[in-house]
C-alpha cells in the first residue's frame, strides 16, 4: 500500500499523470472517431503538456522551496534534477514529433499556444489594471476546458483532414460538447480546493463566486447532464457503457473521497487520473463485448 501511495504522489508531483491524461484523451478521440491513432499527435499532446506544466513550476520557483507549506513544491525542488531531465526529454520528443505532422496541424498548435498564453498575458484592462484572461471572473475553468478540447479533439481532427480523411461533423461536435462538460467536471474540484489561494491572488473563479457548497452541487449537476447526454443522443452506442461507468466512478470519488475532507490536498488529483481511467474503460468495453459475443 505504501508503494502505491509513493507511486501516486510520484506521478502527481512529476506532472507525468497530467501528461498521461492529455495523451489518453487524445487517443480516445481517435478511438471514438474510429480512426487509426496518429502517435506523433499523441506524443505532441503528452510531451507538450508535460513541458508546459514543468516550465510553469520552474518559473514560479519560490526563494526557499524547502520551507514551502506544500509537499508538492518541497518534493519537486528537492528532486529538481529530475524536473530538468523530465522537461528536456519532453521537449526533445515534442520537437521530433513536430517534424512528422502536417503544416495545418503545426499552425493549429500555434493557435492553441496563443490561446493558452492569453490566459496570463496582459491584454485586458480591469479595474484600472492590465491583466490576462485569468482576471475575467469565472473564466478560468472554461479557458482550461477550451484549450484541452482544442488540443485533444480538434488537433487530431485537423491532422485527419490534412490527410484527406473526413470525419462526420455531427459526431465531432457531439464529442466536443461531451468532452468540454467532462473537463469542467474534472477541473471544478481543483478550483473548489483552491478557493482560498485564488482569493489571495484576487482571482474570481466560479467556486469563489458561487461558494463551496453550490460549486459542489454544480459538479454533481454537470455529471448528471453529461450522463443524460450520453444516454439520449444517438451516437457512440458502442462506447456509452464505458462513458457511463466512468461517470459512476467519478461520482463515487467526489462523494466518498474528494469532497469528503478538505484536509487531503492531493485527493483532487484523482480527477486527473479519471481522464486516464475514462480512456482505459471506454477503449476496453468494445473489446470485452466483442469477445463475449
Amino acid at each position: 500500500m505504501n508503494i502505491l501511495k509513493k507511486l501516486y504522489y510520484f506521478f502527481i508531483f512529476s506532472n507525468i499523470l497530467i501528461a498521461l491524461a492529455a495523451a489518453s484523451q487524445c487517443i480516445l478521440t481517435y478511438i471514438i472517431l474510429e480512426q487509426e491513432v496518429n502517435w506523433y499527435i499523441v506524443l505532441i499532446e503528452g510531451t507538450a503538456t508535460l513541458a508546459l506544466y514543468n516550465f510553469s513550476l520552474i518559473l514560479s520557483k519560490p526563494k526557499y522551496p524547502e520551507q514551502s507549506a506544500f509537499a508538492r513544491t518541497r518534493w519537486i525542488f528537492k528532486n529538481e534534477w529530475f524536473l530538468w531531465i523530465n522537461t528536456f526529454v519532453a521537449v526533445s520528443i515534442c520537437l521530433w514529433s513536430l517534424l512528422h505532422i502536417h503544416l495545418y496541424s503545426f499552425f493549429f498548435l500555434g493557435v492553441i499556444g496563443a490561446i493558452s498564453v492569453l490566459y496570463s498575458f496582459p491584454i485586458i484592462l480591469l479595474n484600472g489594471k492590465w491583466g490576462g484572461l485569468r482576471q475575467v471572473p469565472a473564466l478560468k475553468i472554461f479557458h482550461i476546458a477550451l484549450v484541452w478540447v482544442l488540443s485533444s479533439v480538434f488537433l487530431p481532427y485537423v491532422e485527419l483532414r490534412s490527410t484527406h480523411i473526413l470525419v462526420h461533423m455531427d459526431i465531432l461536435l457531439y464529442i466536443t460538447f461531451l468532452k468540454f462538460i467532462f473537463l469542467i467536471i474534472c477541473t471544478l474540484p481543483f478550483d473548489i480546493r483552491d478557493i482560498k489561494q485564488d482569493s489571495y491572488y484576487h482571482l474570481r473563479t466560479l467556486p469563489s463566486m458561487l461558494g463551496e457548497k453550490k460549486a459542489k452541487h454544480l459538479c454533481y449537476l454537470l455529471l448528471l447532464i453529461h450522463s443524460l447526454l450520453i444516454l439520449f443522443v444517438p451516437y457512440l452506442l458502442v462506447f456509452k457503457i464505458g462513458l457511463l461507468i466512468t461517470n459512476v466512478i467519478i461520482y463515487c470519488l467526489l462523494r466518498l473521497v474528494v469532497f469528503k475532507s478538505n484536509e487531503h490536498y492531493h485527493y483532487a488529483y484523482l480527477l486527473d487520473a479519471s481522464l486516464v481511467l475514462q480512456f482505459v474503460i471506454v477503449s476496453t468495453i468494445p473489446w470485452i463485448t466483442a469477445v463475449t459475443v
